[in-house]
């Protein structure tokens, strides 16, 4: 089953939603702001996508520029910061088996789901 962490806010969470449910694959949504990934949930979907934690930080987000920009800071102090700030999770994340991507562009998802 695929699992997709969606914002729907967001324009291309919503285009990578799209492209999921139109691979007529069964899904889950977690909407991840409502839900938060834990820690620990957030080492095992960085494994998946096989990227360190910063590869997932929205860099340009304000509370990243406020409280973390220019700090040293280590990958687990980084998964803390996403699990406390949940809006610092890139989006969208659509995973399945033990692989998953990061739909940015959405074209990424079409590519993984082809797979």
């Amino acid at each position: 089953m695929i699992k997709i962490y969606h914002n729907p806010r967001c324009r291309k969470s919503r285009e990578g939603l799209a492209l999921v449910e139109a691979s007529g694959q069964p899904y889950e949504i977690v909407h991840y702001l409502k839900t938060v990934p834990t820690k620990q949930e957030l080492e095992k979907i960085i494994h998946q996508l096989g990227i360190k934690p910063m590869d997932l930080v929205r860099t340009q987000e304000a509370i990243w520029k406020s409280e973390y920009k220019g700090k040293d800071l280590t990958e687990d102090m980084i998964l803390v910061a996403l699990s406390t700030y949940p809006k610092l999770i890139e989006r969208p994340i659509v995973l399945r088996g033990q692989k998953g991507v990061v739909g940015r562009p959405p074209e990424k998802i079409s590519e993984f789901l082809d797979n």
